[in-house]
């Protein structure tokens, strides 16, 4: 076999990797201790971090992986942990030196990666590690079959040689049995409860007629079954031919519609037959227009059809991206039975969504108006009042049914009650803008119409009085202009009245604070005027980051900022706008503050605090004086997390309430669990690093997985393994001031044992 310059390929041993019969032993012992240990265990996940573990120790590596093979996607597959949890990385088994090694079943020695064609330099350039040397093995069964490819990086001292192959090969191989069975075993579970979960589903869908609730049951259940991000269930519409959706899972609420036979959900429908897709930009059929649109990004996609007991398809189910890789026979499989079982539910929820629809079309029509629709009969009874009118009345619709005009509207409003009658008799409409109307003794400002209403043969219905409500509309958006952007006061506006949006509210929101350091300092070197210039130019930046998420701006405190994103108006990703808007807050502030360098002033820094949890918001104070605002515990925290900023050398803080909720993708780490001064109960707290480049925090995927580990063996009181991966954040990037913070931390634990019943936690004695 021909040698690439620099690597050598697996060979026969020579002079120079000849063992002597102690060291053979020694090796064989070590081999034998490694298949017990991994035997012990009762994971894939411990197994794999197990051999690793061994591997590189033994071979005196730096790091190392561990690859077994999915047969079913042709893809070579590794589990590692990210930041508390673990994921799935996944690669084509005949890219890089871990798919050449896989496929010819041979061993490599590679002591120049960069001039082997096969290496693949875009991890390196990604993960800012600089890969030296390579060793790589397969792993091969008891039938001589190669189930995956161990791989060691870096020799630390000298060269890899043979002797390192021939141990590394020995490892694997003795524990290639458990590896086998470790996966089966995992593959079995996960078949059985999904089977479970699949028999309770169908049996809690079969009664539901009610369509909108049906297709988002079965796009939520879809989801889950198959372990996918997103999926979407459409329904041929005959009298268009169009597939429709009235919900998507993990999208905003809304209808959507193409043709039925245009992309990949039409190619489905029009043949009856699924499209399994594991790479969707390889494949032509795949439009990538609305990704662009929306943001996301579709990696695979599962489209079967479904189809009615007459054997007519009816509509397609979409799920896209499935976790950990492409979607398999078994998914396939899976989703058509899904299907198959829910399709005579769907055609039943459609035909009583058509029969609903015809019924409460009209009385539909009236509710969602925000004007006051009253109608009357021919003898002068009320017969209909819409929500809004309600609202206008001070009453409710059902108080009103049968009543006359007078009894409606009272006599203070008799002008009105006149009208009505004259248009009765006249059967010629009459219009009265911006007048005045008394209901429950207080003033409404409104403009009024009253129309005669008719039947399509000319018939006499009786009479229809609308009722603008313009003084409210005015007096809302005067005072929440105040507090956000006019366009996020109309959006609210056109949903109800002040009475609707303010007033004492409990709901769940994401608070945020941020506040300048060494603000204090800074006054006294500026002065009064200076301070106040900049705590305005300050304040414009902040303000605009905050209301491009949508978000709302509570109050000023100082120099500090309250915001809250899910108030009063809330969204389906309100965790990730504010942690977006916090993102730029940073990134904005170093932008100015590289503008006020060059301009010979001081730069600003800043900290913030994020927390989404049970908050009451609404107007407090007096008659005379009131503010909209926020109070509770959940505000509270928002406020700690800012403080902790200083404590521990951050920018942004969450809290794991914030984090377990964000849809979006983000380089976070927990630094901490706290228990904050003036509560009991720990809370997770975790940083964001979003907005830093290569060159403000270098190496910063060494960082996290160095202080990742470090924080579990500091948890588990092994105070000086821990120190030792702290100490390898700090030689990736040295500014890196949380790893010296958790490093003296180890020592003053470890100079103060704090007992076997301690759990990690740590106390905040500070606001």
């Amino acid at each position: 076999m021909n040698e690439l310059p620099g690597n050598i390929e697996k060979k026969a041993p020579g002079k120079d990797a000849a063992l002597t019969q102690a060291q053979r032993l020694k090796q064989l012992q070590m081999i034998l201790d490694v298949s017990r240990q991994v035997a012990s265990l009762e994971t894939l996940d411990a197994v794999l971090d197990t051999l690793v573990t061994v591997a590189v120790e033994t071979t005196g590596a730096e790091r190392g992986s561990l690859f077994l093979h999915d047969a079913s996607s042709g893809e070579l597959y590794s589990r590692i942990a990210q930041g508390m949890k673990r994921r799935e990385i996944r690669i084509l088994d005949t890219i890089g030196i871990a798919g050449t090694t896989f496929q010819s079943g041979e061993g490599l020695i590679i002591h120049d990666p960069y001039t082997d064609p096969r290496f693949n330099k875009d991890v390196d350039a990604q993960t800012g590690f600089t890969t030296t040397s390579i060793l790589a093995s397969p792993i091969r069964n008891a039938r001589g079959e190669t189930i995956g490819v161990a791989q060691v990086l870096n020799k630390v001292a000298g060269e890899f040689n043979e002797q390192d192959l021939q141990v590394l090969e020995g490892i694997t191989s003795q524990c290639a049995i458990t590896l086998e069975s470790m996966q089966l075993v995992e593959r079995m579970e996960d078949s059985r409860r999904r089977e479970i979960e699949f028999l309770n589903i169908v049996s809690e869908m079969t009664s539901e007629l009610e369509l909108t609730t049906l297709l988002r049951r079965v796009m939520t259940e879809a989801t889950s079954m198959l372990d996918a991000e997103r999926s979407t269930l459409f329904i041929n519409d005959e009298k268009t031919a169009e597939l429709f959706s009235h919900v998507g899972e993990g999208l905003d609420a809304m209808e959507i519609r193409l043709p039925n036979h245009l992309g990949i959900a039409g190619s489905v429908f029009t043949s009856g037959e699924a499209i399994n897709i594991p790479h969707a930009y390889t494949d032509l059929r795949f439009n990538p227009a609305f990704d662009k649109q929306s943001g996301f990004f579709t990696r695979s996609i599962l489209c079967v059809p479904v189809v009615n007991k007459s054997g007519e398809t009816i509509g397609v189910t979409q799920v896209l991206n499935k976790r950990g890789g492409p979607f398999n026979e078994e998914d396939e499989s899976r989703l058509k039975a899904f299907t198959a079982q829910i399709a005579i539910g769907l055609e039943n929820a459609k035909l009583f969504a058509d029969i609903q629809s015809m019924k409460n079309y009209n009385e539909s029509m009236l509710q969602s108006m925000s004007n006051g629709v009253i109608t009357f009969d021919e003898e002068g009874a009320n017969r209909t009042c819409n929500q809004a009118g309600a609202r206008i009345l001070r009453c409710e619709p059902d108080e009103l049914i049968g009543k006359s005009a007078a009894e409606v509207l009272g006599e203070e409003n008799q002008w009105l009650i006149d009208k009505i009658a004259r248009v009765s008799e006249r059967r010629t409409p009459e219009s009265l803008p911006d007048t005045e109307l008394v209901f429950a003794g207080e003033t409404v400002s409104a403009n009024v119409t009253v129309l005669p209403m008719e039947s399509g043969e000319g018939t006499s219905l009786g009479t229809l009085a609308m009722i603008e409500d313009i003084s409210d509309a005015k007096r809302a958006k005067s005072t929440l202009s105040r507090y956000m952007d006019p366009g996020l006061a109309s959006q609210m506006l056109a949903g109800g009245g002040e009475d609707d949006i303010l007033g004492g509210k409990d709901t769940t929101a994401t608070v945020l604070f941020s506040d300048i350091r060494g603000f204090t300092t800074i006054t006294e070197k500026l002065g009064a005027q200076g301070t106040v210039a900049l705590l305005n130019d300050y304040f414009e930046l902040m303000v605009d980051c905050i209301s491009e998420q949508g978000g709302m701006l509570d109050k000023f405190i100082g120099d500090a900022i309250m915001a809250a994103f899910g108030i009063p108006v809330g969204h389906d990703d309100d965790e990730d706008r504010g942690l977006r808007a916090g993102i730029n807050m940073i990134s904005e502030l170093w932008r100015w503050n590289g503008e006020r360098e060059a301009r010979g002033e001081m730069p600003l820094d800043m900290g913030l605090g994020l927390n989404t949890d049970r908050i009451v918001a609404g107007n407090i104070g007096s008659k005379k004086r009131m503010d909209y605002t926020m109070i509770g515990d959940g505000v509270n925290l928002a406020a700690r997390l800012e403080s902790a900023c200083k404590q521990y050398s951050a920018r942004i803080l969450l809290s794991e309430y914030t984090v377990a909720k964000l849809k979006g993708v983000y380089r976070l780490r927990e630094v901490d669990r706290v228990v904050v001064k003036g509560k009991s109960e720990p809370v997770g707290v975790f940083e964001c690093l979003d907005y830093h480049s290569d060159a403000t925090f270098p190496n910063l995927m060494d960082v996290l997985g160095n202080f990742n580990e470090g924080v579990k063996l500091y948890r588990g009181q092994e105070w000086d393994r821990a120190a030792g991966y702290f100490k390898k954040a700090m030689e990736a990037n040295p500014e890196d001031k949380l790893s010296q913070t958790y490093i003296d931390r180890c020592q003053l634990m470890k100079d103060n044992p704090p007992g076997d019943e301690w759990d990690g936690v740590w106390i905040m004695k500070e606001k």
